[in-house]
């Protein structure tokens, strides 16, 4: 008899079936016995009468453990009220292995518990319902890029330089060198843009910050683009264009497992283009309005990012920041070269800034200013300013934070669950 998969039952109606799987839950009604079983598809109830099995088989139902593995063969039968429409009949029952007591139950757990346990907590309703949102999101970003003829670019992980800033590196030895952990692939798929026009780089980040916010990890995963001859413009629209396709397809695909997490979907549907723009001049008015002691030339924290989201109903843009807290290689705008050619798009609902982008300087000699004003050493660029040496061109690109992009659309309120296994300020465990 075959295996068949949870999520695919509602094809197996009135068949007999093997599910391979685990007891999720279990309860007995005398000569009944229900078995909550899951496959990682889904889960189903399993009805098992005493007079239509074995006594073993009856026994055995009753001595399984919450998560004990076993393979159950069954008769597919629909339930308008079981979750999935489909209940399985039980006709047989094959004991896999017998789990000891499980350390997670229904009673209330403290977070640093189940951050503990992360690698059992995974097998909840809810923390599977995240992780298939996030699978969703990748395969959308994936989707959006691949059918717009851009071509992935695996960066590297180990470099020699700093991207966004040397406070937060990673140092680790590199044989006879040091090497650091990568903060971005950005500057690589620069070099990409001028040999395929159109790249994006997919991979993990790494940031030694020292932040104990619902929106920092030490490692996490972004998706940087990078078009050749595209200007300011051309990036904020490719953004909102990415952000509003994701959103919906998890609208359609993933609309199950947002119920699960009881997430408002309402705000969500409201993500389509285009998105409102603000300057950073403008951002600081509003902040002020609002009573925020904040003066022009100053960044935004968290605090300040969710005043701004808060007046809008979708994400929103805030463009032209100042060139003194922005990165050396965003372009001045020409007609006040103080800013910068760069964006950040705010998430609605506080979830703060989930995209950084800009157009990128082109012109060799202000990049090498902009190099020596950031005191980072020439020789160690030197293959980054050979980019405006050979055939320079206008080009911009952006990084999107997956982790914070999924909390946001799922509704979480940390990014700890946004990640199999996080690795935060205090933990690397497990």
């Amino acid at each position: 008899m075959a295996q068949v998969y949870v999520e695919n039952l509602n094809q197996h109606e009135g068949e007999e079936v093997t599910i391979k799987g685990w007891i999720y839950n279990k309860r007995s009604s005398g000569r009944i016995q229900f078995l909550m079983i899951r496959d990682g598809t889904g889960i189903v109830q399993g009805v098992m009468v005493k007079s239509e099995v074995s006594s073993e088989v009856f026994a055995l139902g009753k001595e399984l453990m919450q998560e004990s593995s076993i393979i159950a063969q069954g008769i597919v039968r629909p339930d308008e009220r079981a979750p999935g429409g489909y209940e399985l009949t039980i006709t047989d029952l094959q004991l896999v292995h017998m789990a000891e007591e499980y350390p997670i139950t229904p009673k209330e757990h403290g977070t640093e518990f189940l951050m503990d346990h992360r690698h059992l907590w995974l097998r909840s309703p809810r923390q599977h319902a995240i992780l298939r949102v996030r699978h969703e999101i990748i395969k959308g970003i994936r989707d959006f890029f691949d059918e717009r003829g851009f071509v992935l670019i695996d960066t590297p992980i180990l470099t020699p330089a700093a991207c966004e800033g040397t406070t937060t590196l990673f140092e680790t030895d590199y044989f006879d060198d040091k090497a650091f952990l990568a903060q971005s692939g950005q500057l690589y798929v620069e070099a990409a843009a001028m040999a395929f026009g159109k790249v994006y780089c997919f991979g993990p980040t790494f940031r030694a910050e020292k932040s104990k916010t619902r929106r920092h990890l030490m490692e996490f995963w972004m998706i940087e683009p990078e078009v050749a001859y595209a200007d300011h413009e051309d990036n904020m629209r490719l953004q909102e264009d990415l952000v509003s396709f994701v959103v919906q397809r998890v609208l359609t695909h993933r609309l199950a497992e947002l119920e699960i997490l009881e997430r408002d979907i309402s705000r969500l549907q409201n993500v389509v283009p285009p998105f409102p723009r603000i300057s950073y001049d403008e951002a600081i008015e509003r902040l002020q309005d609002a009573g925020v002691d904040i003066e022009w030339g100053a960044d935004f924290g968290g605090g300040d990012e969710t005043i701004l989201a808060e007046q809008f109903e979708r994400p929103v843009f805030v463009h032209r920041y100042p060139a003194t807290i922005k990165a050396f290689y965003m372009k001045p705008d020409p007609e006040r070269p103080e800013v910068v050619l760069c964006d950040d798009l705010l998430a609605p609902e506080g979830y703060g800034e989930i995209i950084g982008g800009s157009q990128r300087i082109d012109d060799p000699d202000l990049l090498k200013q902009r190099m020596s004003e950031h005191d980072l050493p020439e020789e160690t660029y030197a293959w980054y300013l050979d980019l405006r040496r050979y055939g320079s061109v206008p080009h911009s690109g952006f990084g999107l934070g997956l982790e914070r992009t999924v909390a946001w659309i799922c509704g979480l309120p940390h990014v700890r669950e946004t990640i199999p296994f996080p690795r935060l300020i205090n933990r690397l465990y497990p």
